[in-house]
């Protein structure tokens, strides 16, 4: 079941990835970037799940704090920018 999840992880951070790269407008591109980090945080997770890891866990919490951060910094960019 877990090889499952990793499997549509994956399809959907190559989707998001797309979007990253061909988004038509920076705030298309911001939301990809912000759907890429939240699957990243949700493979890690079920690679802790798979095998127990409890260390990983702050790396999740880690990502979330930049995700979090970055998502601000670049609506306020989008938002001055008038785009």
């Amino acid at each position: 079941m877990s090889a499952l999840a990793l499997v549509l992880l994956s399809v959907a951070a190559a989707l998001f990835l797309t979007r990253l790269f061909i988004g038509p407008s920076v705030a298309d591109r911001v939301m990809a970037f912000d759907g890429l980090l939240i699957t990243v945080m949700c493979g890690i997770l079920v690679a802790v799940a798979r095998r127990d890891w409890s260390t990983s866990v702050d790396a999740v919490l880690l990502i979330a704090l930049v995700g979090f951060i970055g998502t601000g910094v670049l609506a306020r960019f989008v938002e001055r920018r008038g785009g």
